[in-house]
């Protein structure tokens, strides 16, 4: 079927770490015992600096994109709907699979299931998806990181604000219902691998970027 075929293939591409691959190769070391412990684009900068954190940034947004287009290009294909209604629901299996990715970057089974948090992966599996509430949203977001040099923050802005957004624009831009779940599914998601950070924010004691975590 082409969701199970999305879902698994989104899985095993989400998985891959690029975090991981990258500083296993510049400095032969996990990333995941330097810095804030994180295998994901800001813990890189801390760790390696700006090129490999470019890098990674580029290239987790890209495998959600990839996970999105891999689905779409399986729903084109479909032979299935009139078997399987209930599963041809339209835009259900790029949502599924854009979850699917984010899941493998938080949960990668290729390195004990002990990922990063998805920022990235998510931006790139919502982009893809629904477009300009996206835009709207991140540029709030990163202009709220330029001010305050907290990435967390801009993050969990993300995650909170575009669920609402693309439910008030689902007509306006005629997305599948999925896409709305999909972005509460994932906000909260994005909340829940943050709280550590809302509680350092919150404390006052939250890294800002560009400083090295000790």
């Amino acid at each position: 079927m082409d969701v199970l075929l999305s879902i698994l293939t989104a899985y095993l591409l989400g998985s891959v770490s690029f975090s991981y691959v990258i500083a296993k190769k510049v400095k032969k070391i996990d990333i995941r015992q330097h810095g804030s412990g994180n295998a994901g684009a800001t813990n890189t900068l801390r760790v390696l600096g700006k090129g490999p954190a470019i890098l990674v940034l580029a290239l987790d947004i890209l495998k959600g994109i990839f996970a999105v287009f891999i689905a779409h290009f399986l729903e084109t294909i479909d032979v299935l709907p009139t078997l399987f209604p209930a599963i041809a629901t339209d835009g259900l299996a790029p949502a599924l699979a854009g979850l699917a990715a984010i899941l493998g970057h938080n949960w990668p089974i290729y390195y004990g299931f002990k990922g990063g948090k998805g920022v990235a992966t998510t931006v790139g599996v919502i982009a893809s998806l629904i477009f300009f509430p996206a835009i709207y949203i991140g540029i709030i977001a990163i202009l709220l990181i330029i001010a305050t040099r907290y990435v967390s923050l801009g993050s969990l802005v993300f995650a909170v604000f575009t669920p609402p957004l693309v439910w008030f624009t689902l007509d306006h831009y005629n997305h599948p219902e999925p896409y709305f779940y999909l972005a509460l599914a994932v906000g909260i998601l994005s909340v829940y691998q943050h709280r550590t950070n809302i509680s350092r924010l919150w404390q006052g004691t939250e890294s800002k970027i560009g400083e090295k975590k000790t």
